[in-house]
């Protein structure tokens, strides 16, 4: 029997990305989350600058556009005054990781009650494919025409690995490149909202996601280079679950 799947309430309209990115499918998990959690009327969400910024078209919560990079600031700001209010922040790696990586260890080291999702496709997306943190060694972007050298351009950044030594509630790391992890991409986020209403502390899902566009690759080309290549960098699980 064929099982039909609702759009979620807290979907308003379709998505505005590029065809096979894996950003529409985050937006779904999100929204489906926060439909089952009853919490589409407390949550507020924080976006990046970058392909983040196209969140404001399909998801139907508050919202707010942060400057590039003060993402996690801004949410830390919101959550301390709206703590009944289930606060996360939607970003890219480069806005995550490379702008905003102050913002983003700060908010670990101080325990505040935020969930970030990194949504990490290993490229700057929105402006050309340039080579970010999290681009792997070897990988050819606009701005590493040769691929990424280590001894030139350092090693890719492990965001879940520099979190965790700030005592999070939860970190986890999934991937929309089949329906399988997809799945457990969704239960990941659920957990990490759940702990920030209990008030555990500061919890992120690093959300490995392909960029067709970007990468020069078909969609399905983009998703296989995910399991081949990408998951022996980005190993994926549940890396710090709290109590």
């Amino acid at each position: 029997m064929a099982i039909t799947k609702k759009i979620p309430d807290t979907i308003y309209a379709a998505n505005s990305f590029c065809p096979g990115c894996g950003h529409g499918i985050v937006i779904r998990l999100i929204g489906e989350v926060l439909d089952e959690m009853g919490m589409s009327d407390r949550a507020i969400g924080v976006l990046a600058v970058g392909c983040a910024c196209l969140v404001n078209r399909s998801l139907a919560v508050d919202l707010m556009q942060s400057a590039h990079g003060r993402t996690a600031a801004a949410a830390d700001g919101i959550k301390r005054t709206r703590p009944g209010n289930l606060v996360f922040t939607y970003q890219g790696d480069g806005d995550a990781i490379s702008i905003g990586i102050a913002e983003t260890l700060y908010s670990a080291q101080r325990h505040e009650k935020i969930t970030q999702i990194i949504v990490n496709n290993g490229v700057f997306g929105m402006t050309g494919g340039q080579m970010s943190p999290t681009t792997l060694v070897g990988q050819k972007t606009a701005t590493s025409e040769q691929g990424r050298i280590a001894e030139l351009n350092g090693d890719p950044v492990n965001i879940i690995g520099l979190l965790s030594q700030f005592n999070p509630a939860y970190l986890a790391r999934g991937s929309v490149h089949d329906a399988a992890h997809i799945l457990k991409t969704k239960q990941y986020i659920r957990n990490a909202f759940e702990k920030q209403m209990r008030g555990e502390g500061y919890t992120c899902v690093e959300i490995i996601s392909p960029c067709p566009t970007n990468w020069h690759m078909t969609p399905q080309q983009a998703s296989a280079r995910i399991a081949s290549e990408v998951l022996e960098v980005y190993p994926l699980g549940e890396f710090v679950k709290g109590e």
